[in-house]
């Protein structure tokens, strides 16, 4: 049985203004279809033998995973939390620990196969075969990479030049090799002996410690230690924030797969992209005849070779080529297809300016539902709130402000003070400053209520739980 390990880290700040530093890329659906980039991942290893997936994700988005998994239906999935980011190593490095302590003392060494949750796999057949010739080099205690073959010449990825033949497909590997320059990526594609680096494994959880522990032991004994003073919490593994913090940052290609002798490579053509800008996912979605990829209400007259997503509105182009034109409710982005890997200058200049842009949506899903801050002035927020049912948000106060619910369709129990009570479709309610309440819906649909808050501060951090079914108290 293989063991899939999923990582969800990461901002993905290039795919801004979609992606978000609360929402980023692996959680938003950016190819066709109703899945998002995590759930496709999950969806790609139906029909293999596999254990329920292990998840690596950062602490703040803890319940978007848990929510998409749930979806995905694995309510079981294990969910490890990493309290700040310290690049791939770390994060196997914990998965491999984990799951050591999970299988019987004694039995074979478990195979992990580790993936990525943002990349794009349009071939799942070929995807499933390359692993299926991953496996026996794994048990003969390869460490094996996944090589994407190039079709094209491309500057934006590291190579793997390929050594002696291992078997279908399977090679060891001669070595890494940094992104190149345009001519020698010409050059390695000429060769036919280069493969791009996917950042997917497949390798004995056991066998990469004993790497991590030859090559860089600090990296190992302070994943042991944050390990060891792990909590669960739900489906959650809380690891030591404060032994987590003191691990080194470093990649698994630095860190182990560029210095062990026990590098492996299979050679996997799969319609593979990491969906790293937006000129490469209009690369890979389906175009109309004008070479324009078209997502929402959407108009153009004299356009070509253009992506358009719009969310909120009506976007409509005219007489332009060559463009990325991103709209969310919050953002409008608009640059040339050659331009879009400097976006990220534009979520800094956001972050400089102190603006929040960059870090979550109008739209916030939260694990007992969602809200769209729908309109704000100085002493005043409006919010769309929707309740799953069942669902209850946390016994709280506010210090600075009241707020005024109307329920639109479902039916909310509400705790305001000392009473509780019922509230239905077309009622109201109000809650004064300082007073101690909670929402809850007992009902079977979800519940949809209109918040007005009133008063002389409206932020979030204005919250004083007290009791929290979340773990957020």
């Amino acid at each position: 049985m293989i063991h899939p390990v999923i990582m969800a880290g990461g901002t993905g700040s290039r795919l801004w203004p979609m992606s978000r530093q609360l929402n980023p890329k692996q959680f938003l659906k950016l190819t066709s279809g109703p899945l998002s980039m995590l759930q496709a991942t999950v969806a790609r290893l139906e029909g293999m033998d596999t254990a329920n997936p292990l998840l690596i994700c950062n602490e703040e988005h803890r319940f978007l995973a848990a929510e998409q998994m749930r979806q995905s239906g694995h309510e079981d999935t294990r969910i490890i939390l990493e309290p700040c980011g310290r690049n791939t190593a770390p994060a196997i490095a914990l998965a491999a620990l984990q799951l050591c302590e999970s299988v019987e003392n004694g039995t074979d060494d478990p195979l992990m196969l580790v993936l990525a949750a943002d990349h794009l796999i349009r071939d799942v057949t070929a995807f499933q075969e390359g692993v299926t010739k991953a496996i026996p080099l794994a048990r003969e205690g390869k460490l094996v990479t996944f090589g994407i073959v190039p079709h094209h010449p491309e500057t934006g990825y590291g190579y793997i030049h390929r050594g002696t033949e291992l078997g279908p497909d399977s090679y060891a590997v001669d070595k890494f090799v940094e992104k190149p320059d345009q001519a020698t990526a010409n050059r390695y594609l000429d060769s036919g002996e280069y493969l791009w680096n996917s950042g997917m494994f497949l390798f004995g959880a056991r066998q990469y410690l004993e790497e991590l522990e030859a090559y860089r032991p600090d990296i190992l004994t302070a994943c042991r230690a944050a390990i060891a003073d792990a909590a669960d919490d739900l489906h959650f593994t809380r690891v030591s924030a404060q032994r987590f913090a003191e691990c080194p940052s470093d990649s698994v290609d630095y860190a182990v797969m560029e210095k062990t002798d026990k590098a492996a490579v299979v050679a996997l053509d799969a319609g593979w992209s990491d969906i790293g800008s937006w000129s490469a996912l209009w690369e890979v979605s389906d175009k109309d005849p004008n070479g324009n990829s078209l997502t929402g209400d959407v108009i153009t007259h004299n356009t070509s070779n253009t992506l358009v997503r719009a969310d909120s509105r009506l976007v409509a182009t005219l007489g332009v080529d060559n463009l990325v034109v991103i709209e969310t409710k919050d953002a409008l982005l608009v640059a040339h297809k050659d331009s879009v890997q400097d976006v990220k200058t534009i979520v800094e200049q956001i972050k400089n300016d102190g603006r929040h842009e960059h870090m979550n949506h109008r739209e916030v899903y939260r694990p007992w539902g969602v809200y769209d801050s729908i309109d704000n002035g100085a002493r005043y927020q409006v919010k769309r709130i929707t309740v799953k049912p069942g669902a209850k948000l946390s016994v709280q106060m506010h210090h600075h402000r009241a707020e005024h619910w109307i329920v639109v369709s479902g039916t909310a129990r509400v705790t305001n003070g000392d009473k509780t009570y019922l509230v239905t479709e077309n009622q109201s309610t109000y809650i004064p400053i300082g007073q101690v309440h909670s929402l809850e819906n007992p009902g079977v649909i979800d519940l949809e209520l209109i918040e007005v808050q009133s008063g002389s501060y409206l932020g979030e951090d204005d919250i004083v739980r007290y009791e929290d079914r979340y773990g957020r108290k």
